[in-house]
């Protein structure tokens, strides 16, 4: 049983390509110390260079996790350029010896979670949390199990998006997320004061981010959303050492110095191993209710030009909108309260483009029963 699972493991390697050196992983020499134990346990130590693609190892690591048998996949990331790990026995028979980097913590799966989906932005005031609302709310709409997560510690907008202030009941030692409009919701938001200022540091930031993920009684969802702080900090890497982040979506806006600092954001996910699955590019435009036209009153492509640079699609466009900040401030997701409006159309299609691309990114993956 044991030879079967190497040889499958072997061959699954070998479909693993870097495009770099136009070879796969195996034949490339990036795979050194591989085991696979009888129980169906895989390691390795992965030489992953400065110019290798970073997405390598995550494509690897699902690829080994969908073989028949297969149970777990620990992953020790080295850059050959550094000090490599020795692969031959000390002598006298002493054990093996690593002077590589030493791997980060690698994030747990939730399997309950459903697909992951971070949203993301360079910066903050260009509608990253209506973004992730209305994603969360349409995909609800569209018949899937959906939570959304505020992982904004420092400025927790889901709480006003959904219209909910209360503290969620806490039932046998787990937290109740609170409901609204179809989807399940967590916020720090919901327990501290709205007027209090949140001065934490950053292990404060983590064990807030694995709290909400261990201690809420999620149920079983098909999608779980996260509303991710600005910029590229603490929370973001919390979230991907914390969990097993199946996709992003970067929100910019049009203009060039927003799309400056969504394209920081993409290549932080890309470094973490995290798939783009695309970008939103808010307040394209503003479309004028009596004819139709359109107005880009800050500027126009930056979404398009960003997409192009880190090689992922255009999700989609959201025009700018009267009535959709009023509606959000009264808790009332534009897809749910304005459903036949430009905005609210935008953003279906883009929670349709987010679902194909989940959809994409899985499907040639068979389903293990284990």
């Amino acid at each position: 049983m044991s030879e079967s699972i190497e040889a499958l493991v072997g061959a699954a390697l070998s479909r693993i390509i870097n495009p770099r050196l136009e070879s796969d992983v195996l034949s490339a020499g990036m795979v050194r110390d591989l085991t696979v134990h009888q129980d169906g346990r895989v390691a390795f130590t992965f030489l992953l260079g400065r110019s290798d693609p970073a997405t390598l190892v995550r494509e690897t690591r699902s690829a080994l996790k969908a073989v028949p048998g297969v149970t777990e996949v620990k992953i020790s990331v080295v850059d050959p350029a550094g000090p490599a790990p020795t692969t031959h026995a000390a002598p006298g028979g002493a054990a093996p010896q690593s002077t590589g980097m030493p791997a980060p913590p690698a994030p747990v799966e939730f399997p309950h979670l459903g697909r992951v989906i971070a949203v993301s932005s360079g910066k903050g005031g260009v509608g990253k949390s209506t973004v992730a609302a209305n994603l969360a709310v349409a995909l609800a709409q569209s018949g899937k199990r959906v939570g959304i997560m505020d992982a904004d510690i420092y400025g927790p907008n889901i709480p006003r998006m959904f219209g909910l202030f209360e503290r969620p009941p806490v039932r046998d030692g787990r937290i109740q997320p609170l409901e609204a409009h179809g989807v399940k919701l967590m916020s720090i938001g919901f327990l501290v004061d709205r007027d209090a200022p949140a001065i934490w540091r950053g292990p404060i930031i983590m064990k807030v981010i694995q709290q909400f993920l261990r201690d809420v009684e999620w149920g079983d969802l098909d999608y779980f959303v996260v509303d991710m702080p600005p910029g590229t900090g603490d929370a973001q890497l919390s979230l991907v050492q914390s969990v097993q982040v199946s996709g992003a979506v970067i929100v910019t806006t049009p203009q060039e110095m927003a799309v400056g600092d969504a394209l920081r954001g993409a290549k932080m996910f890309e470094k973490v191993n995290v798939p783009v699955y695309g970008i939103v590019e808010n307040m394209s435009a503003f479309v004028d209710p009596a004819t139709g036209q359109r107005f880009a009153l800050f500027s126009s492509g930056g979404g398009q030009r960003l997409a192009d640079e880190v090689g992922v699609p255009l999700l989609g466009e959201i025009p700018l909108q009267p009535g959709l900040a009023d509606q959000a401030d009264q808790g009332r997701p534009i897809v749910m309260s304005l459903p036949d409006s430009p905005a609210a159309q935008a953003l279906r299609s883009v929670a349709a483009a987010v679902e194909a691309a989940a959809r994409a990114s899985t499907m040639s993956l068979p389903v293990i029963n284990q």
